[in-house]
């Protein structure tokens, strides 16, 4: 009578047995069971062990009715969750109203908790340090009701007088919005609260940086020899740049089961949940490439699982992922700097890799739609914005065209 699941979550009535009170009874809970967490509600009421086996036939109709008045209550909030896709033990304390949830740090912790649930690393960590930002700026227990056009205004100059950047700001604001749309869509704020949009508080985007390199700068990058600890990381570098820009996340979790042919096959672990979907980048895998796994990498035992690079564990979840890559991306740019200072051209990071490499195909003459296919963006307008050093490259070089008249 009691009953209910669906979509893995389950709904029961109990008899919380764990610990007898002082009376010697046990307290009847709803229990809600999710991805084998069990988190329990209490209705108030409390039987013995004897009276459980009797309920509800021989129940007292007031006690039964409280319990079944708060088992239909939660089942009703779960199956609303369920058809939604937005199920979470703190999306639910909040529709029960047990989550404290009418505080923007609460909101903010409850997207770090489905995040967390959900495998996204960097959603959560953007979280994190969103809400670490706005407690900086106002304290740990923000009323939603606060949050307006002017408190906006002045939390965005009070990051940037700590030296944040627009691109962070901008990042910060976008989540904090995120924030507040849920709580517009759970019903905790009204319309005309919500403080974003036209006319309200608008939300500005980062400055663009030129992050790709020179032909010659990356020529230089190739030819370096040094310290063997140097080299390694150029190398990762490099294998990043030829293999269509890959970002470390998804290198250094390549397995040679991505090998197909000459090509090495991915999907890139930031498109996962995004609306395009999992779109299947190829790669050629070049001999250079090839040479830097013989170097640097793990050997082909005949195990397709194998993978490609030393960092990476089979028993590796998500957060063990993103801790080794962040590691490995810290110790990559020192390097990458000291190189950057050996030779001569202006410090870089592994990010360029990606850049450099739609850059100078720009460069080269490929199609723009090639070059976005090859990067995995969803459309051509991600790919423009890529390619802006590019385009500015082309102006200039066109613009010494009209004072070199010794040509034909």
């Amino acid at each position: 009578m009691f009953k209910y699941s669906k979509n893995g979550v389950s709904v029961f009535v109990v008899l919380d047995r764990r610990r007898a009170k002082k009376s010697g009874l046990f307290p009847v809970k709803v229990e809600v069971v999710y991805k084998r967490t069990q988190k329990y509600y209490p209705t108030g009421q409390d039987m013995s062990a004897t009276e459980w086996e009797s309920f509800p036939d021989r129940t007292n109709s007031s006690v039964t009715e409280i319990i079944e008045d708060l088992f239909w209550q939660i089942r009703s909030e779960v199956e609303s969750l369920v058809r939604s896709g937005n199920f979470s033990f703190p999306v639910l304390d909040s529709r029960l109203g047990r989550g404290g949830r009418r505080t923007v740090n609460n909101l903010l912790v409850t997207m770090m908790e489905q995040f967390k649930a959900e495998d996204r690393v960097n959603s959560f960590y953007r979280c994190r340090s969103t809400l670490k930002s706005i407690e900086r700026f106002s304290g740990k227990n923000i009323p939603l009701a606060d949050i307006t056009v002017d408190w906006l205004r002045k939390c965005e100059k009070f990051w940037f007088s700590e030296g944040k950047n627009q691109t962070t700001v901008s990042i910060y604001m976008k989540t904090l919005k995120t924030a507040m749309k849920l709580a517009l869509r759970d019903g905790l704020i009204k319309e005309q609260a919500f403080p974003y949009g036209h006319g309200r508080y608008v939300i500005h985007s980062g400055s663009g940086r030129r992050l790709a390199l020179s032909k010659t700068s990356i020529k230089k990058i190739m030819m370096y020899h040094g310290d063997p600890k140097l080299e390694k990381f150029r190398d990762l570098w490099l294998f990043s740049y030829l293999c269509n820009g890959i970002n470390f996340m998804d290198m250094l979790y390549l397995k040679y089961n991505n090998v197909v042919g000459n090509e090495i096959w991915f999907v890139r672990s930031k498109t996962r949940y995004s609306s395009s979907g999992d779109k299947q980048i190829k790669a050629v895998f070049t001999p250079e490439m090839r040479m830097i796994v013989a170097r640097w990498g793990n050997i082909y035992d005949g195990n397709k699982d194998t993978y490609l690079f030393k960092y990476a564990s089979e028993w590796d979840d998500a957060f063990d992922a993103a801790s080794k890559v962040r590691k490995v991306i810290a110790q990559c740019n020192r390097a990458l700097a000291k190189i950057a200072a050996e030779i001569g051209i202006p410090k870089f990071t592994t990010y360029s890799a990606r850049h450099s490499f739609a850059t100078v195909l720009k460069w080269n003459g490929a199609d723009i739609s090639f070059i976005s296919e090859s990067l995995g963006h969803s459309n051509l307008i991600i790919t423009e914005n890529y390619l802006a050093g590019a385009a500015y490259e082309d102006r200039l070089k066109k613009a010494s065209l009209l004072t070199d008249l010794d040509g034909k």
